[in-house]
């Protein structure tokens, strides 16, 4: 488990590349055979990359009681999970779940025995998972790729014509404080979430997929008026703190699975960026 300490933005502005990426960004995230874990101060997030086989791979695992002081991972915690990959299963202690390709999965605080099993001979699978602080525990949900909450925003002209998914959202179902979805740029469109925002009362971690090997996304990040940027490659997860922009461009079009956490679940609770501000 690499554990990723919080940043002051002021010490931030002095970042070479090299540690930019040191700090924010998991290159690495998908081995396959192995759940790869980032555990950050920031808002306490965990995210992990999940790629069994056949062969399950236990979460207990990685996710001992000495690394986060409980006796099992989701007894102060809750857990979304979106398939990247092809067919997979999320076993518990008293149920299993079949994941397709985009299908989601919410476990609640308090679920016990958690397994991932590839479902494809000789293929490994692809699950990215994320994890909050948890107070309540709201019931564990399956939602299907055609039951998330679909959103068009953007326009061709602007070159963000986007499709988002909404999977883990308060019109969808009930979590503590865990958001997550999809956003799907279309063909021709290469920019998202610009004008850019931030977000004091929460953090966002972005995971992008759909970025084909001779392709990349710049993403920026950093305070409105002292912005930098992560050159990002598939299957790539990028960390975003409060008090920094997210917003990406690719060479094209490309794939995100957004989360956030932290005081509220408020969709729209943004400070935008004036495009005069910002530098």
């Amino acid at each position: 488990m690499h554990i990723n300490y919080n940043s002051n933005p002021t010490d931030a502005k002095s970042y070479d590349t090299d540690r930019l990426r040191a700090e924010f960004l998991t290159e690495e995230f998908f081995k396959p055979g192995e759940i790869t874990m980032v555990y950050s101060h920031i808002d306490r997030i965990v995210a992990m990359g999940v790629s069994p086989s056949e062969q399950a791979l236990k979460l207990d695992d990685v996710a001992d009681k000495k690394a986060f002081g409980t006796d099992f991972f989701l007894q102060r915690r809750e857990l979304g999970i979106v398939n990247l990959g092809q067919r997979a299963m999320v076993k518990t202690s008293t149920s299993e779940y079949t994941l397709e390709h985009l299908d989601a999965l919410y476990l609640g605080q308090g679920e016990q025995e958690i397994e991932f099993v590839s479902l494809v001979d000789g293929e490994y699978a692809t699950l990215y998972c994320l994890s909050a602080p948890a107070h309540h525990a709201y019931p564990t949900r399956m939602i299907l790729r055609d039951q998330a909450r679909q959103v068009d925003l953007g326009a061709q002209e602007n070159a963000n014509a986007r499709l988002i998914t909404q999977y883990l959202h308060p019109d969808v179902l009930p979590t503590c404080q865990l958001c997550m979805g999809v956003t799907h740029l279309k063909p021709g469109s290469v920019w998202n979430t610009m004008p850019a925002h931030t977000h004091e009362r929460r953090m966002e971690a972005y995971l992008y997929f759909n970025i084909k090997p001779e392709q990349v996304v710049f993403h920026f990040m950093g305070e409105p008026t002292e912005t930098r940027h992560i050159i990002v490659r598939d299957k790539q997860l990028v960390l975003s703190p409060s008090w920094s922009i997210h917003s990406g461009c690719g060479t094209q079009n490309y794939s995100f699975v957004w989360g956030m956490l932290g005081e509220n679940q408020t969709f729209d609770d943004m400070d935008f960026v004036d495009m005069n501000a910002i530098r």
